[in-house]
């Protein structure tokens, strides 16, 4: 069989399409919405490269249309998750040892496939399943979807290429592995790029994975798994289970092959899975790799010297894009005094100007949180404002879930800088405001950096050089991803690796090599040329 050292295709950003009124893209997302709304699917379990049907079943609904079924979803027995993990061991040994460039097409065809034919599909799906607007569901399900993709190829093959000095009596030679045993990827609702990624990153390393979505995202990650499936991923690699994530994850971490878990969702959760994998590590194989994103309490802190509509803006779309359900959403913001007037005035108008619904309604900015359970939390918070002394809501405070679950955006101005929605993770539409006095500029930043567990993102407006390089001394440990003079969401992979520390996670940088580092476990190869003969040395010389 030939040989040679290949280059793959140098990855670029994927362009995101504008939906512009009366675009070809527009026609196609609203033809593929209503044609998935009007359907009623079955989604089984993917294990083994078959369809495993268990009769157990739940059902799916958009969340702006609750009470419309899309389908259901079968979900797992505890034989079905043990079947996923034998399967992925069963397929290891071959997917292992399959060459990286067969694994890169794979990929890339993936890539090619989201980028052409899935395109509206991908995105009409994550509209309905997940409530975006076609440009929120525009940037995600395609566009950093193929950007994972087509990044993590050419990451592959720049960490492949980095060796070790030889001489000319040895050759050192450094082997990427695999990991020995399985990985569990367990993906949130919010991002379909997120849960298609998690997986796939792991597998195109040459692991074999299961992968648990969320319920809530079950309706689109049977479109991803089609494409997987079209892309030419074997049998047994990925294995797709649905249902009891304590039963699910209960079974995995029992195995002496969990060899590690890439993970996307809640604080509590992931805190969970270590204490699980701690609690058992006399069990496995080898030390697991523990990767995950976790929750975020994100900030913007503005100088005096920052542009109010600047500011406004940043939180009109920081706070508001996607109901507030970003990883990386801004949900607290400390204003100066100064400007705090012009700020209020412009974030009231945004907020008024928003439109809300159906994300069919391609004029809608603002449609429906994720679930129930979500509803019932952020509305109890934004009831709690309305008896409370020291906070007062500056504009929204409205829901209703008669038909969909709609949370009105809503500003919360405090005079308590612990108030408890500055500390408390929402994941919604709310954003709370605590007004400074000017002069207090370093103490307000080391309230930003001390009010709150996590540290994913965050964002500092001024225009004051002086007072940037104080801020990014004050808040080295509070964002993962730090911001200046922008919004704190819209990581583009290839050009801001994604990630933060504290309680929002390891930092292991999804978008980036750093990410990929951990599933590989590599091999050290020292070949000598001349053997020695002789074991004495010359300095045993008399």
């Amino acid at each position: 069989m030939g040989k040679g050292f290949y280059e793959v295709p140098l990855a670029v950003n994927e362009p995101i399409k504008d939906y512009a009124p009366g675009s070809p893209e527009r026609k196609a997302a609203l033809a593929a919405y209503k044609e998935m709304y009007n359907q009623t699917i079955d989604v089984p379990m993917y294990i083994n490269g078959k369809d495993v049907a268990t009769g157990d079943t739940a059902t799916m609904s958009p969340p702006h249309d609750h009470k419309h079924i899309l389908g259901t979803y079968h979900r797992a027995r505890k034989q079905d998750a043990q079947a996923a993990i034998d399967t992925a061991l069963a397929a290891r040994g071959k997917w292992a040892a399959t060459p990286w460039e067969q694994r890169a097409a794979i990929f890339l065809r993936a890539a090619e496939l989201i980028a052409g034919p899935y395109r509206a599909k991908i995105n009409a799906a994550t509209m309905l399943a997940q409530s975006k607007t076609i440009y929120q569901a525009e940037i995600d399900a395609s566009c950093e979807l193929i950007d994972f993709l087509r990044y993590n190829v050419q990451y592959m093959t720049e960490i492949y290429s980095e060796q070790p000095e030889s001489t000319s009596g040895a050759w050192n030679r450094l082997e990427y592995r695999p990991l020995e045993g399985f990985i569990y990827a367990i993906t949130p609702f919010n991002f379909t790029a997120i849960a298609a990624n998690l997986p796939a990153s792991a597998a195109l390393l040459g692991n074999v994975v299961v992968w648990k979505p969320s319920d809530s995202q079950i309706f689109s990650a049977k479109i991803l798994m089609d494409i997987f499936k079209e892309a030419g991923v074997p049998d047994g690699v990925i294995n797709v289970v649905f249902g009891d994530p304590v039963m699910i994850t209960d079974t995995v971490l029992a195995s002496p092959d969990f060899s590690g878990v890439h993970f996307t969702g809640s604080t509590n959760v992931f805190k969970g899975l270590w204490q699980k994998i701690g609690t058992n590590i006399h069990n496995y194989k080898t030390y697991p790799k523990i990767v995950g994103e976790t929750g975020g309490k994100d900030f913007i802190v503005a100088h005096s010297t920052s542009n109010p509509i600047q500011v406004a803006t940043a939180i009109s779309r920081g706070a508001f894009e996607f109901q507030g359900q970003k990883c990386s959403a801004a949900s607290r913001a400390y204003i100066p005094k100064s400007i705090w007037p012009a700020v209020k005035k412009r974030v009231i108008e945004d907020v008024n100007s928003f439109k809300m619904g159906s994300p069919e309604d391609m004029s809608n900015f603002i449609t429906a949180v994720i679930h129930e359970g979500s509803f019932d939390k952020l509305a109890s918070y934004i009831d709690a404002v309305k008896d409370d002394s020291d906070a007062t809501i500056v504009v929204g405070g409205g829901y209703d879930k008669s038909e969909g679950y709609f949370i009105e955006p809503t500003v919360i101005e405090t005079t308590n800088a612990k108030y408890s929605t500055m500390c408390t993770e929402l994941f919604g539409p709310v954003i709370t405001i605590y007004v400074y006095e000017d002069y207090l500029w370093e103490e307000t930043l080391h309230t930003v950096d001390q009010t709150s567990e996590y540290a994913l993102t965050g964002a500092v407006f001024s225009e004051d050089r002086y007072a940037l390089e104080v801020a990014m001394k004050i808040l080295e440990n509070a964002a993962g991803n730090f911001y200046i003079n922008d919004k704190p969401t819209g990581a583009v992979v290839g050009q801001q690796p994604f990630g933060g520390a504290r309680a929002s996670g390891t930092n292991d940088k999804a978008g980036s090599k750093l990410n990929l580092y951990r599933w590989l476990s590599p091999r050290m190869v020292k070949e000598t040329f001349v053997t020695p003969t002789d074991y004495r040395y010359p300095f045993l010389g008399e």
